[in-house]
């Protein structure tokens, strides 16, 4: 087994946003992977399982496996691209439960291509707007998240101070 890990998102050591990415040569048990997640203890674990025509890709946080995570794959493909499993300008396909990800090495930067997964508008889950305070434009919600639309920039500012806080 070799495990890195790498600093998404930025150039500089120690900076951006961590994640592990684990290489694996037979597939291990869910248990093992939550156990290696706890252990490296960073937002997201990356596990590769090489197959015919890419790599199974499976992502778990300290505690708990997640259906898609955009910086530990980005992490998955700087490290195959950089210990040359995968060459420059060669597109490597990632299974996951969010369905085939994509990711290509293009004049040394990569680039990721995820599926659309669209919202439809929603009415809001009970308690949702009461707590964030506000008179939302619009609501929608797709497989993963809800979009709130806000009247203004500042009403959003204000927002993001409110759920840092928490």
């Amino acid at each position: 087994m070799k495990i890195y890990q790498v600093d998404a998102f930025t150039d500089r050591p120690l900076s951006g946003n961590p994640a592990a990415v684990c290489i694996l040569e037979s597939k291990p048990t869910d248990k093992w992977m939550q156990d290696i997640a706890g252990e490296m203890n960073l937002a997201e674990t990356a596990f590769l399982l090489p197959i015919d025509d890419g790599y199974n890709l499976r992502w778990f946080t300290p505690n708990s496996e997640v259906d898609l995570c955009g910086h530990a794959t980005l992490a998955s493909a700087h490290i195959l691209m950089e210990k040359g499993y995968i060459s420059e300008g060669e597109e490597v396909n990632f299974y996951t439960k969010s369905g085939v990800l994509k990711a290509k090495s293009v004049d040394g930067w990569i680039q990721l291509n995820f599926p659309v997964t669209p919202e439809e508008e929603v009415k809001a889950p009970v308690g949702l707007i009461e707590s964030l305070n506000i008179d939302p434009l619009y609501i929608g919600k797709n497989i993963f998240d809800y979009i709130i639309e806000v009247e203004t920039e500042e009403m959003l500012e204000i927002l993001i101070l409110i759920l840092l806080s928490l």
